[in-house]
């Protein structure tokens, strides 16, 4: 008779050592593989979060900008606005017989016009008034118009107007805000026109409010230019 070939069997037996080793490293693979799960499910959130937060990044950026361009192109529009509202009231002014425009001067801030100088009279600082508000464009007029004094004599305000020239360019000079050099003053008949290109609006306004606080100037015409 032949022998029949033995085979070899494993056989894991309840209680056993092998048996506990068998179970531990069930248990560790699985452990493993939901490990992995979890990575690769966190890999993906943070990566969707990252994408929406980059997203919405972009988005808001992408908004301020536009937002700053908006306000630019506003302030350069209604600059030039006020330009042409000047413009026009100038013209209007010059047209007109019984206005002398030459002692007007004329300023636009968003649309308001604001008159200032000297009229002859009464009648027509209300007449330039009243072409200043026919203007396209103009939504009010201030009026800081004054009648001129007539009984004023010819030599002794010529006197006046070259002493009032003299001490506002002093004062100009002593100014540490105002570059005296680039602004030309004149006075004519107590009305003083400051003119010339300084570097700041701070600048012309310090300018104006000097010469204003001089005695015998009745009003300052500020035709001062900014950079």
């Amino acid at each position: 008779m032949k022998s029949l070939p033995i085979q070899q069997c494993n056989l894991v037996l309840p209680g056993s050592n092998y048996e506990q080793t068998y179970r531990n490293k069930s248990m560790t693979m699985t452990r493993l593989k939901i490990s992995k799960t979890l990575l690769a499910v966190m890999l993906t959130s943070a990566v969707a979060t990252g994408s929406a937060y980059a997203e919405n990044n972009a988005q808001t950026t992408n908004e301020s900008a536009g937002q700053k361009v908006d306000s630019s192109m506003n302030k350069v529009g209604n600059f030039m606005d006020d330009s042409a509202i000047t413009a026009k009231v100038k013209a209007a002014l010059v047209d007109h017989d019984n206005i002398k425009s030459t002692d007007i001067s004329v300023k636009t801030d968003q649309k308001v016009v604001t008159l200032s100088g000297f009229v002859e009279s009464q009648a027509q600082a209300e007449e330039a008034v009243k072409v200043a508000k026919g203007v396209e464009g103009v939504t009010s007029v201030s009026d800081k118009l004054h009648v001129r004094d007539a009984k004023e004599g010819s030599v002794k305000g010529y006197a006046g107007d070259t002493a009032t020239t003299s001490e506002i360019k002093a004062k100009l000079l002593a100014d540490d805000i105002v570059p005296s050099r680039k602004v030309k003053v004149e006075t004519t008949d107590g009305v003083v026109q400051l003119s010339g290109t300084v570097d700041s609006q701070a600048q012309s306004d310090r300018a104006e409010s000097i010469a204003k606080a001089v005695d015998g100037v009745k009003s300052v015409k500020n035709d001062l230019k900014t950079k």
